[in-house]
């Protein structure tokens, strides 16, 4: 074994900038490449929020959307897990393992939680965007409190511990065990195949035959899947081409790439343009596309038609019966975040189910969750999941609409049509005001909560064409947690009409910490079939927005 691996401690000073945001601490990467223990200095604070007693010994694992700077970084965390009295480590093959993964992995293990190394759909590469996210013990994003003790140790921190002789080769599948200075026990590292668990899941929720029945043999159905060169890459090679036969040539873009081939790994309409040029062509009746780390998702059927995620939550909603996991465990109730379209409040009505509005960030469905209230949920921004983990998740969602495809012998339009036929249709669209100077947003909001927060305002009407619409409430969303009464306040400005129509405008949490961003929503119920393609109001118009959906 050679001599003990010593352990350093290392002087430094506080970073204000620190406090994670809704999705981790996210930052241009030249920040946390080139900062002076900027990244170490975070890793302490994320480490040192742990309680002592908790972290002595215990498991922790580890895994990144394969982005630039990733594997330099988990050199870095593993020599300061080690440091910190961790036990052991259990990271992805390559570095590589995908949000919804290690939020499996960490609740079939029990570990205490996880550490995620992405920026989500920001793009990659030495000029792009870096983020690390800590998942607690349930496997979800880490809670106010948690985010809170992180923030609080980062702007005192003096020092942090690392082992820096400490080496690590994340290709090696198995244990690595290492003697370390003044520790009785060896530090254990298990580099584990990064899909194997996750699938395993997945198996015990899906029917897998009837999907693949329905993506092989003489009728089958031809799917076209972008993994956009994130870490979705072996999942969906792993899973849907070997696992359930789709051709190997109805997967593209599955080799993760430090920079996803320079364009951003957004699953929408703007950044899948490949997909969306795909699917146009009307050779395949089923696409998709994933974003780097894979919790979120697209889904476009023939022709290039686009379902809107508050829409294909809905939808998931109304045909949970299709899922075997669902038939089995029953369904609980429906969550989504107050951002989201109401049309999942419309299905959770017909199935008389409890339906809950949060703020928007995926941690305040983990109570809902782990409280036995809620069992499947969703955000506008592309991201769907339900209580099998405790985070969104993009291959889940696709199997999902397989499921209720092979199960209605429908086409995803028909899926879409029928639903609106049915529950009415949500037009909706989102529009991103980015990079604004931080106090001029928060003048803007404040004037804009006094306007609407007036009592005058909830006479108000507003002509639209030949629409009139009519406030019937408006507020700045608050939330209680039903769970443990935790309050959550200055969630979002709602404006909401009489006829169900709605307007939000929120400050978002998610940037990179360049400058601030405002999203306005608009929400508009039709229930009349015949003004369902009203194509105006859903055509793109980047000149207008960012998102438009």
């Amino acid at each position: 074994m050679g001599l003990p691996i010593p352990v350093v401690t290392v002087q430094t000073a506080p970073f204000d900038d620190q406090r994670p945001g809704t999705n981790g601490l996210r930052r241009k990467t030249a920040v946390f490449e080139g900062k002076k223990n900027y990244l170490q200095n975070y890793i302490q604070s994320v480490l040192s929020s742990i309680d002592l007693r908790d972290r002595q010994g215990c498991t922790m694992v580890v895994g990144s959307d394969g982005r630039y700077f990733s594997r330099a970084a988990i050199e870095v965390i593993v020599q300061m897990a080690a440091a910190n009295g961790i036990g052991r480590l259990v990271i992805g093959h390559n570095g590589l393992l995908s949000t919804p993964a290690v939020s499996c992995i960490i609740r079939k293990i029990k570990a205490i939680g996880g550490i995620i190394l992405t920026a989500s759909h920001n793009p990659g590469g030495p000029g792009g965007d870096f983020g690390i996210k800590f998942n607690v013990s349930n496997g979800g994003p880490s809670p106010d409190t948690v985010m809170e003790r992180i923030s609080q140790v980062s702007r005192t921190l003096e020092e942090y511990a690392i082992c820096p002789d400490l080496r690590i080769d994340l290709s090696r599948l198995g244990r690595h065990d290492f003697d370390l200075e003044n520790k009785f026990k060896p530090f254990r590292v298990e580099i584990v195949d990064s899909v194997e668990v996750y699938l395993q899941l997945l198996r015990n929720i899906f029917d897998f035959n009837a999907i693949k029945s329905l993506l092989t043999g003489p009728n089958q159905l031809k799917i076209h899947i972008d993994a956009m060169n994130g870490v979705m890459g072996p999942y969906v090679r792993r899973i849907l081409c070997d696992e359930l036969g789709a051709p190997a040539n109805s997967a593209v873009n599955c080799v993760p790439l430090e920079d996803f081939g320079g364009r951003p790994p957004e699953p929408n309409l703007i950044y899948a343009t490949s997909l969306v040029d795909a699917m146009k062509g009307g050779d395949f009746g089923f696409g998709a596309a994933f974003d780097a780390d894979g919790d979120r998702y697209m889904i476009l059927g023939e022709n290039g038609f686009f379902v809107n995620p508050s829409d294909s939550l809905a939808i998931i909603a109304a045909n949970l019966s299709t899922i075997p996991y669902f038939r089995q465990m029953g369904v609980k109730g429906f969550a989504r975040s107050m951002a989201t379209s109401t049309a999942l409040d419309r299905v959770a009505k017909s199935m008389k189910l409890a339906l809950y509005e949060t703020p928007t960030g995926w941690r305040y469905f983990g109570n809902l969750m782990d409280s036995g209230r809620c069992s499947l949920c969703g955000e506008e921004s592309f991201g769907t999941g339900s209580d099998h983990i405790r985070e969104k998740d993009g291959l889940w969602s696709v199997l999902v609409w397989l499921s209720i495809m092979a199960a209605r012998k429908q086409g995803v339009e028909q899926i879409v049509r029928d639903h609106w036929a049915k529950f009415g249709r949500h037009y909706y669209c989102r529009f991103d005001y980015e990079g604004l100077d931080p106090r001029a947003a928060f003048y803007l909001m404040r004037d804009l909560d006094g306007v609407i927060l007036d009592k005058a305002f909830t006479s108000q009407k507003f002509a639209v064409g030949d629409h009139i619409y009519s406030v019937e409430k408006a507020d700045n969303f608050e939330y209680i947690d039903p769970v443990d009464g935790t309050v959550a306040r200055n969630q979002g400005l709602r404006i909401i009409f009489s006829d169900a129509s709605r307007l939000v405008f929120r400050m978002s949490g998610s940037g990179g910490g360049m400058g601030a961003t405002i999203r306005i929503y608009a929400e508009s119920f039709e229930r009349d079939p015949e003004r369902h393609n009203n194509i105006s109001f859903t055509e793109h118009n980047p000149s207008v927005s960012i998102h438009c959906h």
